[in-house]
């Protein structure tokens, strides 16, 4: 097995010594994700817009300036065309009409009739959706709902299982990958839809998993060594189980690289989603949930017991005295 060990099985590397650069580099990040959010916005996809999409797959390489000039002509109100994957696939969407279901079908028919109209050949049509603007609302709070609630349910079992100074460092963690995430969707374009809410719940799940496997060993040091400094005794925990966390990632992203290969672009988003927050999440377990839990020094087992004790003696003496 020694080949495809990537960690040497002893390391003695000082993690929390840096522990300030990752907290600045961190903050940057976020901070930077939440300006590419508030000004590039998301690619929000039809399931939170609302309205028809069609995928198209023309014949040749796609003149979208052309089929967007003849989509116009039709009045349907705003038609987004862009282009993804191969030059020959489009991405059409078109406003909701106002109107029943007849009314929407109409519009399908009137994109369809248009594109044919071009004379560049027969377009396959591989999807075409429809949400109304009441669903796509629901499935908005629905997925703000859904985040905030894993997050907090995280919370308080960290905290229970642990102490809370574990759940604070863990929830900062988390919090952390999410704002990472999110800042991908704006940075990249990214359509942001129902499998990327999937995606970050999901990178919420493998991020406190790789962070409650170093916590325990935490716990365990704790309890193991009681007079070791908690500075050591943190870099002792993450170099324990840094081989463990490693590879537990390598392996992952070797399965979503698959799964981004082969899998098709219908997923794609969701895959490189999942693949970042791996990424991310493995690198809040070991830089930022640990040293948060430094820095606000968790109780040892013993330390009151200990203390009791002396103040005890302290008071017999100053007894015998008197």
């Amino acid at each position: 097995m020694r080949p495809l060990r990537l960690i040497p099985h002893e390391t003695h590397i000082h993690f929390v010594g840096l522990r300030r650069l990752f907290f600045a580099a961190s903050l940057a990040a976020v901070v930077a994700s939440g300006g590419l959010f508030f000004v590039r916005g998301l690619n929000l996809g039809i399931d939170f817009l609302g309205g028809i999409m069609l995928e198209v797959q023309t014949p040749g390489p796609a003149n979208l300036a052309r089929m967007r000039s003849t989509l116009a002509g039709l009045g349907l109100g705003e038609v987004v065309l862009q282009e993804f994957g191969a030059p020959n696939d489009v991405l059409i969407r078109v406003a909701l009409p106002q109107g029943d279901e007849n009314a929407k079908l109409a519009v399908i028919g009137a994109v369809k009739q248009a594109l044919a109209g071009l004379g560049d050949g027969e377009m396959v049509y591989r999807r075409v959706e429809t949400v109304g603007a009441k669903v796509s609302a629901e499935l908005v709070k629905n997925g703000i709902i859904a985040v905030v609630a894993a997050v907090m349910l995280m919370l308080l079992y960290i905290w229970f299982r642990f102490e809370w100074q574990f759940s604070i460092g863990a929830v900062v963690a988390l919090v952390h990958d999410v704002a990472l995430t999110i800042g991908l969707f704006a940075l990249t374009s990214i359509e942001f839809n129902l499998a990327s809410i999937a995606a970050i719940l999901t990178i919420v799940g493998y991020s406190i998993n790789d962070t409650v496997v170093v916590y325990d060993r935490v716990r365990e040091n704790l309890r193991k060594y009681k007079t070791m400094p908690m500075e050591e005794l943190a870099d002792l925990s993450l170099n324990q189980t840094l081989s463990r966390t490693t590879m537990t990632s390598m392996t992952t992203l070797l399965a979503l690289f698959a799964l981004y290969l082969f899998g098709g672009k219908v997923i794609a988003g969701f895959v490189i989603a999942m693949m970042w927050g791996v990424v991310v999440g493995t690198y809040s377990s070991v830089f930022i949930a640990v040293s948060l839990l430094l820095e606000m020094q968790p109780h040892r087992a013993g330390e009151v017991d200990t203390a009791v004790i002396a103040a005890g003696r302290e008071g017999g003496k100053r007894s015998d005295r008197h």
